[in-house]
């Protein structure tokens, strides 16, 4: 009996080392059979455009690693943001694949991304950035939601989607000029709840202007938030 066991473990162990060379998943970007748990290969993982250059801490711009001018001279109304990337290749072309080709395995790896860089702990609620019902059903999907729904997966409670909601449908940011982004988002969000004293982080995708997240903000601070930082996937940087 203890032969036929010992036979069987070795046969289940062969089999399964047979399975994982046949069916080992290839990386996203290079299709290399090396891909992590990610789905991407630890090559083009450490290529990806990592925003690791020293930022202002508030808009997440390039600095000196202090609040830049801009933001003292204007204050935006969120304290702080938090981005993985800056918005450029492979990474603009994953977020398109993302949002515009249902590849909606990019936002469970941008969101496991996303969580292995942030802290939960000081955070009293997470809300994703809010889409319009006409959006959200031409598209099928809130891609701000489906990244928060991973990063809030052990602190479930955290997570709120309902408060905010965006009450006006504007055209795309994205479509329009930079100039016009923020009297095209002005007034589109409300809140349904009082937010008194809570410490609370946005979800977005790509930042750049930085319209909706501040506009979003300072909504969730006239109704009573105390503290709101953005967390999002890519930030926008100048060209020169």
């Amino acid at each position: 009996m203890q032969t036929l066991n010992i036979r069987l473990k070795f046969k289940h162990i062969v089999l399964n080392a047979i399975l994982n060379s046949l069916f080992k998943q290839r990386c996203l970007l290079c299709v290399a059979h090396n891909a992590s748990e990610l789905g991407i290969c630890d090559a083009c993982y450490k290529d990806l455009p990592w925003h690791t250059v020293p930022q202002c801490p508030q808009c997440g711009l390039t600095s000196n690693g202090l609040v830049c001018g801009s933001c003292l001279n204007s204050p935006p109304d969120f304290d702080a943001t938090h981005s993985l990337f800056t918005y450029d290749f492979p990474l603009d072309a994953m977020m398109q694949h993302y949002k515009y080709g249902n590849m909606l395995n990019l936002g469970h790896i941008f969101g496991k991304m996303l969580n292995n860089k942030i802290n939960v702990d000081h955070i009293d609620l997470i809300i994703p950035m809010p889409m319009h019902p006409t959006r959200l059903k031409e598209r099928g999907f809130n891609q701000a939601l489906e990244i928060a729904k991973i990063i809030t997966k052990n602190y479930q409670k955290k997570l709120d989607y309902t408060t905010a909601q965006r009450q006006k449908y504007t055209p795309p940011q994205a479509s329009l000029p930079l100039k016009e982004r923020v009297k095209n988002i002005k007034g589109v969000f409300k809140v349904s709840a009082n937010l008194n004293g809570k410490r609370i982080a946005i979800v977005d995708d790509v930042m750049t202007t930085g319209a909706s997240l501040n506009e979003l903000a300072k909504t969730l601070k006239n109704a009573g938030a105390a503290h709101v930082e953005c967390w999002v996937i890519a930030r926008t940087l100048p060209k020169h």
